[in-house]
């Protein structure tokens, strides 16, 4: 992992106000995938990828708050940096950075639920997407056996996600399953390029336009 190369967050804006229709006010929270680490610009990275899918059917009000090398327990800070806002919808992309640094279950699951409370008391949230914790087995960047080692700990964290959001009828979780083909990664080999970040916000868009 030392050897991977090391790209910028993706350039661009991060708030913005785009179509017509019933409004939906969204936030993207996470870490460097969500931030647009492997696209050049917000256009292609997650955010402008739901942005354009969801302004079609929508008023939209989006918002990107992402840091690289976001964990849960930053991610809160994060959180406490916005000033007062309401949040139709959030998108969560967080869980690399807590399996490299080797979380453990009990803490993901008590900093991923602190997170879901604050985004419903303190911000409104009415729908969350817990996006999945990727499945670094098959990230290219990584050699083995340290592959295998994150692979195993990301599908344990990913399974605490997926019995979440089976506890509230608002929280979705959205497996990261489709193809890790080349194709969809940028050249670091541990964040998508722009193909993965158009199939991950086709993926995510329907959870958000009901």
């Amino acid at each position: 992992m030392a050897r991977a190369r090391r790209l910028p967050e993706a350039a661009g804006p991060r708030q913005g106000q785009t179509g017509t229709g019933p409004s939906l006010r969204l936030l993207i929270l996470g870490d460097s995938s969500a931030a647009g680490v492997g696209a050049a610009h917000q256009d292609q990275a997650l955010a402008g990828r739901l942005r354009d899918r969801l302004s079609e059917h929508f008023s939209l009000q989006w918002r990107l708050l992402a840091r690289s090398g976001a964990t849960t327990t930053t991610a809160l800070r994060l959180l406490d940096t916005l000033p007062p806002a309401r949040f139709d919808a959030v998108v969560i992309a967080l869980g690399v950075n807590d399996t490299k640094n080797g979380l453990s279950l009990p803490r993901w699951q008590a900093n991923y639920g602190a997170l879901i409370d604050r985004l419903e008391n303190r911000f409104g949230a009415r729908t969350i997407c817990l996006s999945g914790v990727p499945p670094l087995q098959h990230f290219p960047a990584l050699p083995n056996p340290l592959r295998d080692v994150l692979g195993r700990r990301a599908a344990r964290l990913d399974a605490v996600l997926r019995q979440m959001a089976h506890t509230r009828p608002n929280l979705h979780h959205v497996p990261l399953d489709f193809d890790l083909d080349p194709k969809f990664m940028a050249p670091d080999g541990f964040h998508p390029g722009p193909p993965g970040y158009d199939e991950w916000a086709r993926r995510l868009a329907p959870y958000l336009t009901t």
